[in-house]
């Protein structure tokens, strides 16, 4: 139970955009997840230079059929309705016709409305999600922090520079969205339940879910 005294952030307005690029990938993007791409395809390629020069996110969402990679004859790719803003924090072109990117998830969001370009790209009609409300973790829950501070120690040892493995704040740590986000991308669970995961409303119930799998698992006792 959530203590009377504990301050809640209102989640914002509603945003609606129109003609958002879509990037449909095999993985689920998380809000503050970081998540690196080899770009080569020529879609894409047009696309990501576009939104890095007007400061614009592209939106990620995740596949439930076809593959990352076009290929002649294939039917169209289909995806999940709710996906993930992604903007765009490092880029980089090692070489002609490829591009490197790391990007962060923002905010989550509804397609309402989708097409499919004839160059492949799609573009959507999306509104925005709320935000997780913030949350302090419960007592019951906090081993899954501890857990993870760990495990990002760890990763932060192994390679500092992997911004996926950024020491977490004091704050971070005791949110109860954030903490489940990051289980969510760390843990080896199917694709299906990170995107069911994801879309919940209420990060408390996404980290007690994340908690039971935590146990299940040993990683949190």
């Amino acid at each position: 139970m959530i203590a009377a005294t504990h301050k809640i952030r209102m989640p914002a307005t509603t945003l609606t955009l129109s003609s958002l690029p879509l990037f449909p990938l095999g993985t689920v993007l998380f809000p503050g997840g970081v998540l690196p791409l080899r770009i080569f395809e020529v879609r894409y390629l047009d696309m990501v230079r576009k939104c890095h020069q007007t400061g614009a996110p592209f939106g990620v969402v995740s596949l439930t059929q076809g593959s990352e990679v076009r290929r002649a004859g294939a039917p169209d790719e289909q995806f999940h309705d709710v996906g993930t803003l992604a903007v765009i924090e490092q880029l980089a072109s090692p070489q002609p016709g490829l591009i490197t990117l790391v990007c962060k998830g923002t905010e989550r969001f509804r397609i309402t409305q989708r097409n499919h370009l004839v160059h492949g790209l799609w573009i959507a009609s999306v509104s925005q999600l709320d935000r997780d409300l913030s949350i302090p973790i419960p007592e019951d829950l906090k081993k899954t922090a501890t857990a993870l501070t760990q495990v990002l120690h760890t990763l932060h040892a192994r390679d500092a520079l992997n911004p996926a493995a950024k020491l977490p704040t004091p704050e971070q740590l005791d949110d109860c969205g954030w903490v489940a986000n990051r289980w969510c991308e760390l843990l080896p669970v199917p694709k299906e339940l990170k995107q069911r995961l994801m879309e919940l409303d209420n990060p408390l119930v996404r980290l007690e879910l994340v908690g039971d799998v935590l146990e299940r698992t040993g990683i949190a006792q």
